[in-house]
């Protein structure tokens, strides 16, 4: 097959008409190494490189920017030499241009970025011969177009005189090249001699200058839609389209849409027991699993995705059920990983790259280049899973950071899914987030979902701030937040939120929804009468010493800033010896997956920090710190809360932090008085005003806010609980799911 060169107009052109037209046209030259793509488009330069990061875009060969005046490598962004120094040395000074037309009537100079050209705004008033006058007197030229825009140019220059230079320089035959516009300061393209098709919806002016030339198609379709018509039409060209179908085979949606559910876990797990495969629950039975499963006890259709380690040859591939009877038609794909995978993509690379990143601690990051490749293998492998399991417009709602990639793969190979992503984690910063190395791929991905939600309304605004360093987009929407976050009163506090965005004409909704606690579980446990029995045994034996309990439950993990804690408990002691002999501390640090190497440093920090203060405290009938480090079961840890005075929940930082929420609901279910000291890092900090706040990055602080909880009246901490409990029980686990899901279903909406 002969190689072909596509030299086309971005605007209108190449980005515009129907989202699943692009894509197809996207696809056919993604996979086409023998065509080459050319950008031809009267933005700058600055303007066009966050399209260069888009990853469901083909990134061009080249790039011929400001109507034609500048031309660069589309990969490495070096300019196109001696193309580009012919243009330097015809362009005169920009201010002395400026100068020149500073009185023209109408001519408005537009604030967008430009190089070796200057661009305006003109109406009526505009004398246009005055202003061609001066061009021709600096030795420069005039392009308008669609009635609004003026741009003053280099003598001789414009997209198609560049564009003749690139085609001579590169050697390709004149027939090889289609070039593709819509608007008048497209025209010079066309007078080149190449194919050349004005897409659907062009300005009139260019359908009027192009209708006598034989060279030039004008097509009925509007955009890229155009473009594929038009490569359909000429004989040259339709072997690069015959052979992409114009609409994936897809199954019918019913009125109760499939649900995909895209988590790197399954809702179960898989053992070898006595050499037999075997199904078993979930270990954790209060976490985001069982409540995800609930969305489909109504009979809803769905597809859980997610990962499991090989265990060799007597593994099904075959799709299972979770509970036939509960969930009679959700249905489990489980992608197979090998254990060195499983390894290099979640314990080293993800959490080793972006975990620290995420939480703002750049300086433990690790960015290696050859697990990102990897990374993106997996991403890939899960788009593929989803695009072959998804019915026709289904839902699809993807989990977690370790997943970023999945819809650029995914929106390439089905447009017609409606896409949602979740953040469990925090979003950092501006300034924090762009240290990723692959930050604008990233971002191009998330921006091919419909709906994309955290958990607070600050990691909304960072995302904000972050879309504002890689892509131009319109904010369409902001709503304010009161009504169920802190605002100016908390350091993650926020007043208003960014709803609705649109970005290159697409509208992507943005949510803050916090994750709740599973309540119906946790009244379920302790009305149990065993555990009923025990808490109050253990009450009874805590009352003859009178030693107040403080909790800290915890994974361990550097971000939750359990070294901090520590060390601030013993400074309380110091600075408080009142309270030795008097109050203990019940430290459980849960600890992390195998082969997580990068808590080994902080856990032996722990362990030396802990053993130092009980050497120094300790009495033959108290030690200040119970020091666990061990996973506990969920009835266990509810019992921890239940014998607490307080909770010192004191992360550096947190995405959400569920053991503050756990507390709350476990204090006031058994109607207790328990207080909830909680950092202000972590993202329910913003969710519960009768909290004790702290800032752990500051010890006098945490020292203050525990002395605070152990001497509070037992009547105000109680009035703390009872009303805490009212917003943890109203956002419960529940009322998560069923919202994100709402919000998903109606993201083409503007409507809130």
């Amino acid at each position: 097959m002969k190689n072909m060169l596509l030299a086309t107009d971005l605007d209108g052109t190449f980005l515009g008409g129907q989202m699943e037209e692009r894509l197809r046209l996207y696809q056919i030259i993604k996979e086409n190494k023998n065509i080459q793509l050319v950008f031809v488009t009267g933005r700058g330069m600055e303007s066009v490189i966050p399209l260069l990061n888009d990853p469901t875009i083909p990134t061009p060969d080249y790039v011929i920017a400001d109507v034609g005046s500048t031309i660069f490598d589309g990969n490495s962004l070096a300019a196109i030499d001696p193309i580009q120094h012919e243009i330097e040395i015809n362009w005169p000074s920009v201010y002395e241009l400026q100068e020149a037309y500073a009185d023209i009537p109408g001519l408005v100079y537009q604030n967008v970025p430009q190089q070796r050209r200057c661009s305006y705004y003109y109406d009526s008033e505009t004398d246009l011969e005055t202003v061609q006058e001066i061009a021709d007197e600096m030795g420069c030229d005039v392009i308008t177009s669609v009635n609004k825009y003026l741009d003053i140019m280099p003598k001789g220059v414009n997209k198609g005189n560049t564009l003749k230079k690139l085609v001579d320089l590169l050697e390709i035959p004149y027939e090889q090249v289609l070039v593709a516009g819509d608007t008048l300061n497209d025209l010079s393209l066309f007078q080149t001699g190449f194919e050349g098709v004005a897409v659907g919806d062009s300005e009139e002016a260019l359908l009027e200058a192009t209708k006598g030339l034989s060279n030039v198609y004008q097509a009925e379709d509007a955009g890229a839609a155009g473009i594929l018509e038009s490569m359909e039409r000429h004989e040259r060209f339709r072997a690069y389209v015959s052979n992409i179908p114009s609409e994936p085979m897809l199954l019918d949606s019913s009125e109760n849409k499939q649900l995909i559910m895209v988590y790197h876990r399954l809702p179960y797990e898989r053992k070898m027991v006595d050499g037999e495969l075997k199904q078993v629950a979930p270990q954790s039975p209060n976490g985001i699993i069982p409540s995800l499963l609930g969305l489909f006890e109504q009979g809803r259709p769905g597809v859980w995705i997610g990962e499991e380690v090989d265990l060799g040859e007597n593994q099904s591939t075959e799709k299972q059920k979770v509970d036939v009877e509960k969930y009679p038609h959700l249905d489990v794909s489980a992608i197979t990983l090998s254990q060195k995978d499983i390894d290099q993509f979640y314990r080293v690379f993800s959490k080793e790259a972006f975990w620290p990143t995420i939480f703002s601690f750049v300086d433990k990051a690790k960015f290696n280049h050859k697990d990102w490749d990897h990374y993106l293998k997996i991403n890939r492998l899960f788009a593929e899973r989803i695009a072959r399991e998804a019915d026709r417009e289904a839902l699809v709602w993807i989990h977690e950071y370790n997943l970023w990639m999945v819809p650029s793969f995914l929106k390439m190979l089905r447009p017609d899914l409606k896409i949602g992503f979740f953040h469990h984690t925090a979003f950092p910063a501006a300034d924090i987030f762009n240290t990723i190395p692959w930050r604008r791929e990233i971002i191009g991905s998330l921006l091919m979902c419909d709906f994309i939600s955290f958990h607070i309304p600050r990691y909304v605004e960072n995302f904000i701030d972050v879309l504002r360093s890689h892509t131009p987009f319109e904010i369409e929407k902001t709503v304010n937040v009161s009504n169920q976050f802190l605002t100016y009163s908390m350091a993650l506090g926020v007043e208003h939120m960014t709803k609705i965005i649109s970005v290159e004409g697409r509208t992507i909704r943005l949510g803050a929804q916090p994750v709740g606690v599973n309540f119906e579980l946790i009244e379920r446990i302790l009305s149990q009468e065993s555990i009923q029995k025990r808490i109050e045994g253990y009450k009874a034996e805590a009352a003859k010493t009178g030693i107040k309990r403080i909790v800290s439950i915890e994974r361990m993990d550097y971000v939750k800033g359990p070294l901090e804690k520590v060390q601030a408990f013993g400074e309380f002691l110091k600075q408080h010896p009142e309270f030795q002999g008097k109050v203990e501390l019940i430290n459980v640090c849960t600890p992390p997956s195998k082969g997580m190497r990068i808590y080994d440093k902080i856990r032996d920090q722990v362990n030396q920090a802990v053993g130092e203060i009980n050497g120094k405290y300790a009495t033959l009938d108290w030690t200040p710190i119970q020091y666990f480090y061990q996973a506990l079961p969920f009835e266990e840890v509810l019992i921890q809360y239940a014998l607490s005075d307080v909770a010192w929940i004191t992360p550096l930082r947190d995405g959400l932090n569920l053991v503050s929420k756990e507390f709350v609901a476990t204090q006031g279910v058994l109607k207790q008085a328990g207080v909830l000291v909680l950092s202000e890092f972590a993202g329910a900090s913003v969710e519960l005003p009768y909290c004790v706040p702290t800032n752990p990055y500051d010890q006098l602080s945490m020292i203050e806010s525990l002395h605070q909880a152990l001497t509070m009246e037992e009547e105000e901490a109680r009035i703390r609980i009872r009303r805490s409990l009212q917003q943890i029980r109203h956002y419960d686990i529940h009322y998560w799911g069923k919202d994100f899901v709402r919000e998903l279903e109606s993201s083409d909406e503007l409507s809130v």
